[in-house]
Protein backbone atom coordinates (compact mmCIF):
# COMPACT_ATOMS: atom_id res chain seq x y z
CA UNK A 1 0.00 0.00 0.00
CA UNK A 2 1.48 3.67 -0.66
CA UNK A 3 0.87 6.17 1.19
CA UNK A 4 -0.25 9.38 0.03
CA UNK A 5 1.85 12.33 1.10
CA UNK A 6 0.18 15.00 3.15
CA UNK A 7 -0.75 18.17 1.59
CA UNK A 8 0.01 21.80 2.92
CA UNK A 9 -2.61 24.19 2.68
CA UNK A 10 -1.73 26.97 4.81
CA UNK A 11 1.51 28.83 4.03
CA UNK A 12 0.80 32.01 1.67
CA UNK A 13 3.77 34.17 1.20
CA UNK A 14 3.31 37.87 2.61
CA UNK A 15 5.65 40.26 2.24
CA UNK A 16 4.60 41.70 5.72
CA UNK A 17 4.94 38.74 7.18
CA UNK A 18 7.72 38.45 10.19
CA UNK A 19 8.67 35.80 11.97
CA UNK A 20 11.77 35.27 14.61
CA UNK A 21 12.38 31.01 15.32
CA UNK A 22 14.58 30.23 17.78
CA UNK A 23 15.81 26.54 18.93
CA UNK A 24 16.04 27.05 22.46
CA UNK A 25 15.53 29.34 24.80
CA UNK A 26 18.68 29.33 27.04
CA UNK A 27 22.17 27.88 26.74
CA UNK A 28 23.58 26.33 29.49
CA UNK A 29 25.11 28.32 32.80
CA UNK A 30 23.26 31.76 31.11
CA UNK A 31 20.12 33.07 32.48
CA UNK A 32 16.96 32.36 31.06
CA UNK A 33 16.51 33.57 26.93
CA UNK A 34 19.80 35.95 27.32
CA UNK A 35 21.43 34.87 24.63
CA UNK A 36 18.73 36.04 22.45
CA UNK A 37 17.62 38.85 23.99
CA UNK A 38 19.40 41.74 22.00
CA UNK A 39 17.86 39.47 18.90
CA UNK A 40 14.73 39.65 19.83
CA UNK A 41 15.16 43.81 20.67
CA UNK A 42 16.10 44.07 16.90
CA UNK A 43 13.36 42.12 15.84
CA UNK A 44 10.47 43.52 17.82
CA UNK A 45 12.18 47.26 17.47
CA UNK A 46 12.99 50.03 20.63
CA UNK A 47 9.46 51.04 21.10
CA UNK A 48 8.05 49.81 24.17
CA UNK A 49 5.25 47.75 23.63
CA UNK A 50 3.01 44.89 24.99
CA UNK A 51 3.29 41.59 23.47
CA UNK A 52 1.38 38.85 24.19
CA UNK A 53 2.64 35.45 25.42
CA UNK A 54 0.92 32.07 24.46
CA UNK A 55 2.61 29.80 27.65
CA UNK A 56 0.48 26.63 26.59
CA UNK A 57 2.94 24.65 26.58
CA UNK A 58 3.53 24.74 29.73
CA UNK A 59 3.09 21.03 31.65
CA UNK A 60 4.81 20.94 34.87
CA UNK A 61 4.42 24.58 35.76
CA UNK A 62 1.76 26.92 35.74
CA UNK A 63 0.61 29.44 33.05
CA UNK A 64 1.13 32.53 35.68
CA UNK A 65 4.78 31.01 36.31
CA UNK A 66 5.80 30.81 32.32
CA UNK A 67 4.46 34.54 31.72
CA UNK A 68 6.43 35.81 34.73
CA UNK A 69 9.81 33.78 33.78
CA UNK A 70 9.40 35.59 30.06
CA UNK A 71 8.26 39.11 31.58
CA UNK A 72 11.48 39.53 33.78
CA UNK A 73 13.48 39.28 30.57
CA UNK A 74 11.48 40.85 28.11
CA UNK A 75 10.77 44.07 30.18
CA UNK A 76 14.86 44.34 30.30
CA UNK A 77 14.49 44.95 26.97
CA UNK A 78 11.24 48.13 27.37
CA UNK A 79 8.33 45.55 26.70
CA UNK A 80 5.51 44.25 28.58
CA UNK A 81 4.10 40.89 28.45
CA UNK A 82 0.59 39.67 29.00
CA UNK A 83 -0.32 35.95 28.75
CA UNK A 84 -3.35 34.73 26.85
CA UNK A 85 -4.99 32.62 29.90
CA UNK A 86 -5.35 36.24 31.03
CA UNK A 87 -7.82 37.17 28.84
CA UNK A 88 -11.24 36.30 28.68
CA UNK A 89 -11.74 36.01 24.74
CA UNK A 90 -8.35 34.78 23.48
CA UNK A 91 -9.47 35.05 19.73
CA UNK A 92 -9.98 38.71 20.28
CA UNK A 93 -6.71 39.33 22.28
CA UNK A 94 -4.91 38.03 19.62
CA UNK A 95 -6.38 40.25 17.51
CA UNK A 96 -6.07 43.13 19.52
CA UNK A 97 -1.80 41.46 19.48
CA UNK A 98 1.25 44.00 18.79
CA UNK A 99 3.34 40.91 19.04
CA UNK A 100 3.00 37.36 19.37
CA UNK A 101 5.37 35.56 21.91
CA UNK A 102 5.06 31.54 21.64
CA UNK A 103 7.10 30.19 24.37
CA UNK A 104 8.53 26.65 24.72
CA UNK A 105 7.23 23.26 26.28
CA UNK A 106 5.45 20.22 24.79
CA UNK A 107 4.63 20.94 21.44
CA UNK A 108 1.73 18.34 21.55
CA UNK A 109 0.14 20.07 24.54
CA UNK A 110 0.80 23.26 22.76
CA UNK A 111 -1.15 22.10 19.72
CA UNK A 112 -3.98 20.67 21.78
CA UNK A 113 -4.71 24.20 23.01
CA UNK A 114 -4.30 25.99 20.06
CA UNK A 115 -7.14 24.24 18.64
CA UNK A 116 -9.20 24.28 21.62
CA UNK A 117 -9.33 27.85 22.03
CA UNK A 118 -9.64 28.91 18.10
CA UNK A 119 -6.31 30.27 18.64
CA UNK A 120 -4.50 28.45 15.37
CA UNK A 121 -6.78 29.96 12.71
CA UNK A 122 -6.59 33.22 14.28
CA UNK A 123 -2.62 33.54 14.87
CA UNK A 124 -2.30 32.45 11.13
CA UNK A 125 -4.25 35.19 9.82
CA UNK A 126 -2.97 38.19 12.36
CA UNK A 127 0.60 37.26 11.71
CA UNK A 128 0.13 37.17 8.03
CA UNK A 129 -1.27 40.76 8.37
CA UNK A 130 2.01 41.43 9.57
CA UNK A 131 1.81 41.47 13.30
CA UNK A 132 5.61 40.08 14.56
CA UNK A 133 5.79 36.06 16.15
CA UNK A 134 8.72 34.92 18.17
CA UNK A 135 8.43 31.38 18.92
CA UNK A 136 11.44 29.14 20.75
CA UNK A 137 11.32 24.55 20.91
CA UNK A 138 7.96 24.41 20.69
CA UNK A 139 6.96 27.70 19.50
CA UNK A 140 8.99 27.33 16.05
CA UNK A 141 7.22 23.99 15.75
CA UNK A 142 4.41 24.98 15.83
CA UNK A 143 5.11 28.13 12.85
CA UNK A 144 5.66 24.72 10.51
CA UNK A 145 2.75 23.29 8.35
CA UNK A 146 2.86 20.11 11.34
CA UNK A 147 3.93 19.37 14.84
CA UNK A 148 5.47 16.18 13.67
CA UNK A 149 9.31 17.12 13.73
CA UNK A 150 9.00 17.83 17.39
CA UNK A 151 11.16 15.89 19.57
CA UNK A 152 8.44 16.23 22.12
CA UNK A 153 6.95 12.84 23.71
CA UNK A 154 3.19 12.89 23.09
CA UNK A 155 1.13 13.25 26.29
CA UNK A 156 -1.86 14.34 24.82
CA UNK A 157 -4.06 13.89 21.61
CA UNK A 158 -3.57 17.44 19.42
CA UNK A 159 -6.65 16.16 17.54
CA UNK A 160 -4.91 17.33 13.92
CA UNK A 161 -0.87 17.42 13.69
CA UNK A 162 -1.74 20.32 11.40
CA UNK A 163 -0.44 23.98 12.75
CA UNK A 164 0.01 27.58 11.86
CA UNK A 165 1.42 27.20 8.31
CA UNK A 166 3.29 30.28 8.31
CA UNK A 167 6.61 28.60 6.62
CA UNK A 168 6.10 25.83 4.40
CA UNK A 169 9.35 23.72 5.51
CA UNK A 170 9.73 21.81 8.85
CA UNK A 171 12.18 22.45 11.90
CA UNK A 172 13.79 19.99 14.39
CA UNK A 173 14.52 22.45 16.93
CA UNK A 174 17.48 21.38 19.53
CA UNK A 175 19.29 19.47 16.08
CA UNK A 176 21.75 17.52 17.86
CA UNK A 177 24.88 15.46 15.99
CA UNK A 178 25.76 13.62 19.07
CA UNK A 179 25.03 9.97 19.65
CA UNK A 180 25.72 8.87 23.24
CA UNK A 181 27.80 5.52 23.48
CA UNK A 182 25.81 2.80 24.75
CA UNK A 183 22.69 4.00 23.34
CA UNK A 184 20.45 1.73 20.52
CA UNK A 185 18.11 4.26 19.59
CA UNK A 186 17.78 6.47 16.29
CA UNK A 187 19.92 9.17 16.47
CA UNK A 188 18.52 12.58 15.46
CA UNK A 189 19.76 12.25 11.66
CA UNK A 190 18.09 8.81 11.41
CA UNK A 191 14.56 10.08 12.47
CA UNK A 192 14.43 13.17 10.20
CA UNK A 193 15.63 10.65 7.16
CA UNK A 194 12.30 8.60 8.15
CA UNK A 195 10.30 11.51 7.60
CA UNK A 196 11.43 13.08 4.42
CA UNK A 197 11.17 9.30 3.43
CA UNK A 198 7.36 9.84 3.77
CA UNK A 199 7.16 13.86 3.00
CA UNK A 200 9.69 14.13 -0.26
CA UNK A 201 8.01 17.47 -0.90
CA UNK A 202 9.18 19.13 2.25
CA UNK A 203 12.41 20.33 3.69
CA UNK A 204 13.66 19.86 7.39
CA UNK A 205 15.71 22.20 8.90
CA UNK A 206 17.61 21.10 11.62
CA UNK A 207 18.23 23.77 13.68
CA UNK A 208 20.90 23.69 16.38
CA UNK A 209 21.17 25.32 19.62
CA UNK A 210 21.69 28.93 19.84
CA UNK A 211 20.61 29.55 16.27
CA UNK A 212 17.26 31.18 15.07
CA UNK A 213 15.81 31.90 11.87
CA UNK A 214 14.82 35.78 10.98
CA UNK A 215 12.13 35.56 8.42
CA UNK A 216 10.84 38.66 6.39
CA UNK A 217 8.49 38.59 3.64
CA UNK A 218 10.92 35.74 0.82
CA UNK A 219 13.64 36.92 2.84
CA UNK A 220 15.32 34.48 5.76
CA UNK A 221 18.45 34.00 7.15
CA UNK A 222 20.10 31.82 10.18
CA UNK A 223 21.46 33.98 13.34
CA UNK A 224 23.88 32.36 15.46
CA UNK A 225 27.67 30.65 14.90
CA UNK A 226 26.44 27.25 14.26
CA UNK A 227 25.82 26.06 11.04
CA UNK A 228 21.70 24.21 9.91
CA UNK A 229 21.36 21.39 8.60
CA UNK A 230 19.20 21.26 5.53
CA UNK A 231 17.25 17.74 5.26
CA UNK A 232 15.20 16.80 1.94
CA UNK A 233 14.02 13.44 0.26
CA UNK A 234 16.95 12.93 -2.61
CA UNK A 235 18.98 15.65 -1.78
CA UNK A 236 22.44 15.72 -0.23
CA UNK A 237 22.25 16.57 3.80
CA UNK A 238 23.96 20.33 3.07
CA UNK A 239 25.14 22.79 6.27
CA UNK A 240 24.08 26.23 5.83
CA UNK A 241 25.21 29.15 7.72
CA UNK A 242 24.41 32.38 8.24
CA UNK A 243 26.06 33.52 5.08
CA UNK A 244 24.14 31.29 3.48
CA UNK A 245 21.13 32.07 1.11
CA UNK A 246 18.41 30.53 2.74
CA UNK A 247 15.24 31.69 0.48
CA UNK A 248 14.84 28.18 -1.28
CA UNK A 249 13.18 27.16 1.96
CA UNK A 250 10.31 29.57 1.58
CA UNK A 251 9.62 29.05 -2.17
Amino acid sequence: MTLEPQKYNYYQPDPTMKLLLLSNSTNPGEAYLSYPKHNIQAFLGDRPMEVLFIPYAAVTFSYDEYEQKVSDRFSELGYTVKGIHRFADPVEAVKEAKAIVVGGGNTWKLVRMLHDTGLMEAIRTKVASGTPYIGWSAGSNVACPTLRTTNDMPIIDPKTFDTLGLVPFQINPHYLDHHPSNHGGETREMRILEFIEENPQVFVVGLREATMLWIEGNKIKLIGNRTARIFKKGKEIVELNKESDLSFLLS
